[in-house]
């Protein structure tokens, strides 16, 4: 990498006089070598390197991501952010860094640091609708195939790969940042590489930047393809400028983000993206051992008539083998066959590769992980093991809302609260970002991943579901299918009117002392068609249940006309003669509250429960 310099005339001798000791004030003093790259700089700020990078053109030099800058420059950096430098001796460089290298080793591979190889990055392709994700992915497909191997494609496995200047690339084979953030929500997160598609007609619209968040989120490397470019209306320097804005600063513009200018239908900048996308996987250093056994993850599975219980797996480590005996999710199987992207039966796959096989006792579901095992004992002994966890994992795990996330941060399960915020105008939306982000404190940080004006969708309920996170609605609504949704994943939307009361019971979440909001809601309705002796003095109402459903043990409330005769519980429900639990609507039955015999035709059941509020 070139060395960007603000000035080389001070002496060497003058950079090294600022010493621990000699700082007198309580400005907060910090280590720096002879020569640093930004981004190691950002982390030792602990900002956002995009922060420094902004700086560093107030400086007049124009440095990415990963440029070494000197001690002199990065001085002028860091007073600006309010630290002094001291130049760490060369003794101590060496040994941080070695120690440093270490433990990044350790915590990025784990104890399977030997043996490691470089393995192809896999890529999810994301964007705007219309902008061009699937075409590019089939011009990628298509220039390969012709490239290499003729015939073609022959199935469709949700993933494929292709080689470029003898490397490989693994493509998912479901563009949008809806079905990537549902790999994330499963658990599965297998992508390396974002290639964020934008069209050079017409700019960075609103999925574009859902597509940067959810891919933010996952803390994800953004790859742009700038696409379209063969319009007579493309302007690629108005989409490069659009992302700046959106927080994407390109390397020519002294950024870290790589943009390429790319037509899917020309195919043209097609190896140009492909060859960014390798450098870009050289600088994550995506390794993994091949000689462990198997493990990956399921992306694609079905029931096929003929072969029964079909996955399509993305191997991450180790080497599947045919014959090998694999458990999936919480079923098992001998991988009898396995088939390459191409159709091809095949004898092994390695990390990063796509297969699909054959054998298994039941279809897995998408998100689940595979584990090849030595031998049947074995495979049984991970699933009673893995069904156990589940079991277990599904009476404790609880998503995060505002009721429970004192709870969550005093255990230690939450140390970032992450919030989808959804406003009915853009005017909204930047003074309740600024207010709720500075409410976190040293236990739990709130983190802003989404924000947008508008009413909440299905995409923002996965992505809260995928990051763990909860949805705050201002003056907005939610669609039928993303409250659906959020009924289904457990993840809590809460409204507000005012921004005040908003601010305020986040705030008292945050501290524990939010008082829970309980709400009626309504079970079910029923018409009383005639009154029967339930012995003893007591009387029944028959009942037609006209909505909803009645349950024993409901709470009820009698009506006459406008007046709320009683309100008590049901104590019997019989269908006929027989008692039952519940009755659904378009049934007749007879139903006795407790403490209540006037009944008359006429009269209305309502049936109702109440619960802890969504706000």
């Amino acid at each position: 990498m070139a060395k960007a310099s603000k000035s080389q005339n001070t002496a060497p001798s003058a950079a090294e006089k600022p010493t621990k000791e000699a700082v007198q004030d309580n400005t907060p003093v910090i280590d720096l070598p002879r020569s640093i790259t930004v981004r190691q700089l950002a982390d030792n700020l602990k900002i956002d390197s995009i922060g420094i990078i902004k700086q560093l053109m107030r400086n007049g030099i124009m440095a990415n991501i990963n440029q070494v800058i000197d001690y002199e420059t990065a001085s002028s950096v860091v007073a600006s952010f309010g630290f002094k430098a001291h130049l760490t001796p060369i003794k101590d460089q060496l040994l941080a860094s070695a120690v440093e290298e270490g433990k990044r080793r350790k915590q990025k591979y784990g104890k399977d640091s030997a043996n490691l190889v470089t393995r192809p990055p896999v890529v999810t392709v994301m964007g705007h609708v219309d902008h061009g994700k699937t075409k590019l992915l089939d011009a990628i497909r298509k220039t390969n195939v012709v490239d290499s191997e003729a015939g073609g494609i022959t199935q469709h496995i949700g993933a494929y790969q292709v080689t470029i200047d003898g490397q490989k690339i693994t493509f998912l084979d479901t563009p949008g940042h809806e079905a990537f953030t549902a790999m994330r929500a499963h658990g599965a997160n297998i992508t390396d590489i974002t290639i964020l598609v934008v069209a050079a007609d017409d700019g960075v619209m609103p999925q574009t930047k859902e597509a940067i968040n959810h891919a933010r989120a996952a803390g994800v490397p953004i790859v742009v393809a700038i696409n379209k470019i063969d319009k007579d209306n493309a302007d690629p320097n108005r989409v490069k400028q659009q992302l700046t804005e959106a927080g994407l600063v390109i390397e020519e513009w002294g950024g870290n983000i790589v943009a390429v200018e790319v037509s899917a239908k020309e195919k043209k900048g097609i190896k140009q993206l492909l060859e960014s996308v390798l450098l870009v996987a050289e600088m994550e250093e995506l390794k993994a051992n091949p000689n462990l056994p198997a493990a990956g993850v399921v992306i694609e599975a079905e029931m096929d008539k003929t072969m029964g219980p079909l996955a399509t797996v993305l191997i991450q480590s180790g080497t599947l083998k045919e014959e090998d005996t694999v458990v999936v999710g919480t079923t098992w199987g001998r991988v009898r066959a396995m088939f390459n992207d191409n159709g091809k039966r095949i004898k092994k796959a390695e990390p990063s590769m796509p297969v699909e096989i054959l054998g298994l006792d039941e279809v897995p579901e998408v998100g689940d992980t595979l584990t090849a095992a030595t031998d049947e004992r074995h495979a049984q002994a991970i699933l009673t093991r893995r069904r156990a966890e589940k079991e277990k994992e599904s009476l404790k795990n609880q998503a995060v809302n505002l009721d429970n996330l004192y709870d969550q941060i005093n255990t230690g399960k939450v140390k970032e609260l992450n919030v989808i915020l959804k406003t009915d105008v853009q005017g909204s939306l930047e003074p309740i970002r600024t207010s709720l982000e500075r409410l976190g404190g040293e236990e739990v940080k709130v983190r802003i991943i989404h924000s947008a004006a508008g009413n909440v969708t299905e995409s923002d309920v996965m992505l809260a579901a995928a990051s763990n996170g909860l949805i705050i609605g201002f003056n907005v609504s939610a669609t039928e299918g993303a409250k659906h949704l959020a009924n289904t994943t457990g993840v809590d939307i809460s409204f507000y009117k005012i921004i005040y009361t908003l601010i305020d019971e986040v705030e008292k979440a945050l501290k524990g002392m939010l008082e829970p909001k309980y709400v009626e809601v309504i079970e079910g309705r029923a018409d009383v068609r005639a009154v029967f002796s339930a012995g003893k003095g007591a009387k029944a109402a028959g009942v037609m249940v006209a909505e909803g459903k009645v349950t024993r043990n409901a709470q009820v409330r009698v009506r006459r006309g406008k007046e709320t005769l009683v309100e008590s519980t049901v104590i019997s429900l019989k269908r006929f003669k027989d008692d039952a639990k519940e009755v659904q609507a378009g049934y007749e039955c007879g139903v006795g509250v407790k403490d209540f015999n006037d009944f008359k035709v006429g009269d209305v059941l309502e049936f109702y429960k109440v619960e802890k509020s969504r706000r």
